[in-house]
């Protein structure tokens, strides 16, 4: 329970330096931004690894870099599920995704967070 509190946090953490830092993503609220976390965490739980899959073929092809595109709908998925959490389109989206992603890696290094997964 603990590491979820950690993660949660994190995710919320980075959730907000994403909408300092990325134009067109907003959050209308603290309570909005932990909520949003909340969910981003949920569907990275349970249908990013879905859509990961259904996405493999496409994801070879392009040596990767479609998994940036599965980030950015995860991360607008979020947004249109959250009221008063909003993105402005899909570039933000992508973007969003990839500094909430970086910064929760680096957060989750640095805090030693990713040690207690192993």
């Amino acid at each position: 329970m603990p590491r979820f509190l950690i993660h949660w946090a994190t995710v919320a953490l980075s959730l907000w330096v994403a909408t300092e830092i990325v134009p067109g993503i907003r959050v209308s609220s603290f309570t909005v931004l932990v909520i949003g976390a909340l969910i981003l965490g949920l569907i990275n739980a349970c249908v990013r690894p879905v859509l990961v899959f259904l996405t493999l073929p496409i994801t070879v092809v392009t040596l990767g870099l479609f998994y940036l595109v599965v980030n950015g709908l995860s991360f607008g998925l979020a947004a249109w599920l959250v009221p008063g959490f909003s993105v402005s389109g899909f570039g933000a989206a992508m973007l969003g995704a990839l500094v909430v992603s970086v910064l929760s890696w680096f957060i989750g290094f640095f805090t030693g967070a990713r040690d207690e997964e192993r």
